[in-house]
C-alpha cells in the first residue's frame, strides 16, 4: 500500500481542555458594551439571555477549560475526526503542494456545530434552562442544537433565515426529526418580525434579522435561554478541539503546514482549527500563514469596518468590536447561507487586526466549481461553506504548481453537503450567479 493519507487518532485521544486564544493575544481584547449607555458590560447583565455559567466562559482569561466528562462522552459519538491527505485532488492539480483536510462531517448533525451545541445544551440543563431559541443561517447550526437539545430533554425554537428556509427543506425537516420547532424569518412570532414583514413580505432575511427574533423571544419567554452557534467566545472556545486534533494528527503525518485555510462567517469553524495554531505563532514562533475565506457577496473581514457595531439587526445585543459591513446590512441570497453574516467574531477580528491571521473573498460561482472537483476527486461533497476554502486551497496549490514550490496546506472541511444537493444542481445547470 502506498503512504497513509488517514490519519486517526482513538477516543482517549478526545481533548480534555478547550483552548482559550484571549490567554495568549499579546493586545487584549477589547469588552463588549452595554446597548443602551455603550459602558464596558458587566458580565451581569448578560443573564438575562444567556446562563450564568456560560457567561464565565465568554469572559474566561483561563489558557485552558475543562471539558466535562458528560460532554466529551458524547462528543466520542464522532470525535475524534480524521485527518485526511487530498491525493486524488493534488494529482489532477498537477501541484507538488500537499493537501490536507480536518473532516467535521461525520458528526451526527454533519458539521462542526455540534462541538459546540452539546456544551451549550449541557450547560444551560444544569443551570434550570427548559427552551432554547437560536437563529440559524444554512441550517447547520439549528440542526445541531436541536440534535443537542434532544440529548438533555430541553425545548429548541429556531428562527431560520427564510432564503435557507426556502432553499433547504432538509435541514428543516431534520431539525424538525429531533423535535425543534422551525420558522421562517422574519416571522409573525416577534415584534420585530411583524415588523419587517409590514414593510417587505417578500423579506429575504439574514442573520441579523433571525438573530433578532429569537432574542426578543428569549427575553419574552419564561425559562428560556438564548443559543448562539458562532461569533461569540464560549463558541469559539468549544470549537478548538479541531485543532487541537489537527496538531496532533500533522504529527503523525510528519509534516507541518505551510498555510491553513478556513472559511469564514461569523467564525467558529475557522475559529475552531486555527486558534491553537495561532498560539503556536504567539508562543513558539511558529511561521504559518492562516487564511480566513469569507463570500465576496459579504465580505466582513477584506470589506468591512474595524468597529464596535451590534451583533444583531434590531440592535438588542451588546456592542462587540469587530469587523463589520453594518449591522443593517442584508447580504444577498447566497446559497452559502451559513456565512450570510454582516460581522465577525470578535475574536478572530481581533487576530486579524493583529496581524495574525490575513482574509480573502471568493464569488460563488467560483466556490461551487472548486466544490464539484472535489467532490469528484475525494468523493465527499463539501458544504457551500467549506468550499469558500477549498477554492482558495486549489488557487495556492495551483501557484505551488506554476513556481514549482511544495507547500502544506491545512483546511477545514467543517461539514457535508448532502443537505445542499439543491445548491448543487442549481450551479451544475447554469443557475449560480456571482452577486
Amino acid at each position: 500500500m502506498s503512504q497513509p493519507t488517514r490519519f486517526d487518532l482513538t477516543q482517549a485521544d478526545i481533548p480534555s481542555a478547550w483552548y482559550n486564544l484571549n490567554a495568549d493575544f499579546p493586545e487584549p481584547l477589547p469588552p463588549p458594551l452595554h446597548p443602551g449607555t455603550k459602558e464596558p458590560m458587566p458580565p451581569a447583565a448578560l443573564e438575562a439571555i444567556f446562563p450564568k455559567n456560560l457567561i464565565e466562559q465568554e469572559i474566561s482569561a483561563e489558557k485552558y477549560i475543562e471539558i466535562p466528562e458528560p460532554v466529551r462522552d458524547i462528543y466520542a459519538l464522532w470525535r475524534p475526526t480524521p485527518l485526511l491527505r487530498a491525493v486524488r485532488l493534488e494529482k489532477a492539480l498537477n501541484t507538488p503542494a500537499h493537501i490536507y483536510y480536518k473532516y467535521e462531517g461525520a458528526s451526527p448533525a454533519g458539521s462542526h456545530k455540534v462541538n459546540t451545541s452539546v456544551p451549550q445544551a449541557y450547560y444551560n440543563k444544569l443551570a434550570g434552562t427548559k427552551r432554547l431559541a437560536t437563529e440559524t443561517g444554512a441550517g447547520q447550526w439549528g440542526s445541531s442544537l436541536a440534535f443537542a437539545c434532544s440529548l438533555f430533554g430541553l425545548e429548541c425554537n429556531v428562527y431560520m433565515v427564510k432564503v435557507s428556509y426556502d432553499q433547504k427543506p432538509y435541514r428543516r425537516m431534520l431539525m424538525h426529526t429531533w423535535g425543534a420547532t422551525v420558522h421562517a424569518s422574519p416571522s409573525n412570532l416577534t415584534e420585530y418580525g411583524r415588523k419587517l414583514q409590514a414593510q417587505d413580505p417578500h423579506h429575504p432575511g439574514s442573520l441579523g434579522i433571525a438573530i433578532s427574533e429569537a432574542i426578543e423571544d428569549t427575553v419574552k419567554t419564561p425559562h428560556t435561554k438564548y443559543s448562539l452557534g458562532s461569533v461569540l467566545n464560549h463558541v469559539c472556545h468549544h470549537q478548538t478541539v479541531i485543532g487541537e486534533e489537527s496538531i496532533r494528527q500533522m504529527e503523525m503525518a510528519g509534516e507541518e503546514p505551510d498555510m491553513i485555510f478556513g472559511c469564514c462567517g461569523g467564525g467558529s469553524n475557522f475559529a475552531g482549527l486555527v486558534f491553537p495554531f495561532i498560539r503556536g505563532k504567539i508562543n513558539n514562533g511558529k511561521k504559518y500563514r492562516i487564511v480566513g475565506v469569507e463570500p465576496s457577496a459579504c465580505p466582513s473581514l477584506t470589506k468591512g469596518e474595524l468597529r464596535y457595531d451590534f451583533g444583531d439587526t434590531a440592535m438588542t445585543t451588546p456592542l462587540m468590536k469587530m469587523y463589520t459591513l453594518g449591522h443593517d446590512f442584508i447580504p444577498p441570497s447566497i446559497h452559502a447561507g451559513g456565512l450570510r453574516y454582516h460581522g465577525m467574531s470578535p475574536m478572530v477580528s481581533h487576530a486579524l487586526k493583529l496581524g495574525l491571521i490575513e482574509a480573502e473573498a471568493v464569488h460563488q460561482t467560483r466556490v461551487f466549481e472548486a466544490a464539484t472537483m472535489f467532490a469528484r476527486k475525494e468523493g465527499i461533497v463539501p458544504a457551500p461553506e467549506s468550499s469558500h476554502a477549498i477554492a482558495a486551497v486549489i488557487d495556492e496549490a495551483v501557484r505551488c504548481r506554476e513556481a514549482g514550490t511544495k507547500k502544506v496546506l491545512l483546511f477545514n472541511l467543517s461539514g457535508h453537503g448532502l443537505l445542499d444537493l439543491s445548491s448543487f444542481e442549481n450551479y451544475l445547470h447554469g443557475k449560480i450567479q456571482d452577486v
